[in-house]
């Protein structure tokens, strides 16, 4: 982002080639029709009809616009102060005129080029490269002076600014269109389905208890039939074990599955809401919640085997307040993914370090602490921490971590995107909290904090 110094030059700039300009009065009324018009139509074809207007208007003098078909790299003829729009480039025959980069005059017409920034291929994306977009003619062009032609460039370069505004225009309400279409299709084949797949996994647990009650009953009548000796006592207790085993295994799996669900539920249903989409923001769901059991529970279940398996032990005690005690206003889903980016992290990027005994620690720890006053007297904040054991981010490089693709000097090699941690400062930001870092004993600490309300 430029600075107010660096705008105050370029308008300074721009007053000094508008003097050395010197345009008459028509031409300046030329320009302001233009520009006004041009903010008044809002369709790319009616644009063309305004490229070609205001100079037939106000110089009498025929314009034809020509515009580059990029598929084909050639000029075709979309626009005519005399017969109108002509349709659109990818269908229209080539011209025989030449691409050039600076006015030319020929049969006497004068053909000035229409630059235009490179129009992205990603929405969201910007760039600073020009490219021909086209040729702007102007007749009769020969007889015209220098000045004037110096002057029809300049147009040339108003058209070729609007132009390129008008189709990024277009393409964001396209790709607005397509969110809007993308997010029906994911509420109706991915959403609903998820809904009817709780259901089954509800019916699969009462045939899962059926077993079980099936279970006993067998039980129960094998051992009558071992007492009365028309069953053999061994073959019954081997029966008896496979069947348990066999229902272990099941509640095992459903276990598993139903918790797997959960979690993919909980996120599936939060982020793909569609007011997010509609109001081109993430739109929280505020209910009061038991912040341990409904969101830090069961993202720490779902890491609780990874951290195991790298020899990462877990201390939940970091801060001084017990979490049954804990009850907030927040949307579940979207902390509950806070904590899912900040436990990967930690899976990521811990590492063992040696405490003031020369023992080695690898853990990470998390927990709060009750600010007094925090936001303003009266209004108390809670400082939630996820530490990790690991050399301190370095100091040049902590205020970019919660930017958006960011990613620091100890990421290099480790999977990732850069992607988590700018999500946590949005999340948290929405619940009119803040998000940081601190470098502290053996590790870093990464901590968000939250007004402490029940409303």
């Amino acid at each position: 982002m430029k600075d107010l110094a660096y705008i105050f030059s370029r308008v300074e700039e721009k007053k000094r080639d508008y003097a050395q300009y010197d345009f008459s009065n028509q031409q300046d009324n030329a320009l302001k029709t233009f520009f006004d018009l041009a903010q008044e139509f809002e369709s790319l074809e009616e644009l063309y009809l305004v490229c070609v207007a205001v100079p037939k208007t106000h110089f009498r003098l025929d314009t034809n616009l020509y515009m580059v078909d990029s598929k084909r790299e050639v000029l075709v003829l979309v626009c005519t102060s005399k017969k109108g729009y002509r349709g659109s480039p990818d269908k229209l025959p080539p011209t025989g005129i030449e691409l050039r980069n600076e006015a030319f005059v020929d049969n006497n017409s004068l053909f000035t080029p229409i630059f235009g920034k490179t129009v992205p291929k990603d929405v969201g994306t910007s760039t600073k490269k020009q490219e021909l977009l086209g040729m702007l003619e102007v007749a009769p062009g020969g007889g015209l002076s220098e000045s004037e032609i110096f002057y029809f460039q300049k147009f040339a370069n108003r058209i070729g600014y609007a132009i390129y505004n008008r189709i990024l225009k277009q393409r964001n309400v396209e790709h607005l269109k397509f969110i809007e279409s993308l997010v029906a299709d994911i509420e109706h084949n991915v959403i609903v389905p998820n809904m009817a797949f709780r259901l089954f996994l509800r019916r699969l647990e009462a045939k899962i208890q059926k077993n079980r009650e099936i279970e006993s009953v067998l039980q129960e009548k094998c051992a009558e039939l071992v007492e009365d000796g028309r069953v053999d006592q061994d073959w019954h207790r081997q029966v008896m074990a496979e069947l348990q085993e066999i229902n272990r295994g099941l509640e095992d799996e459903y276990s598993n599955i139903e918790r797997h669900n959960r979690n993919i539920s909980l996120f599936v249903e939060s982020l793909f809401r569609r007011s997010h989409f509609k109001e081109g923001r993430f739109v929280p769901q505020k209910r009061l919640c038991k912040f341990k059991e409904e969101i830090i529970d069961p993202q720490l279940e779902r890491f609780m085997e990874r951290f195991h398996s790298r020899g990462i032990a877990i201390d939940e005690h970091l801060g001084g307040v017990p979490y049954e005690s804990l009850v907030a206003v927040v949307d579940v889903g979207l902390m509950s993914q806070v904590y899912a980016n900040l436990f990967s992290n930690a899976l990521k990027y811990t590492r063992t370090v040696y405490d003031g005994g020369g023992n080695p620690r690898t853990f990470i720890a998390f927990g709060q602490e009750i600010l007094k006053d925090y936001f303003g007297p009266g209004q108390d904040g809670i400082k939630f921490n996820v530490f990790s054991t690991g050399p301190h981010i370095p100091p040049e490089e902590r205020d970019r971590i919660f930017e958006e693709g960011y990613r620091g000097t100890e990421a290099a090699g480790v999977p990732g995107t850069g992607h988590g941690l700018s999500f946590v400062k949005r999340a948290v930001e929405m619940h009119d909290g803040v998000v940081n870092y601190e470098p502290t004993h053996l590790g870093n600490n990464f901590y968000f904090i939250l007004p402490y309300n029940l409303r």
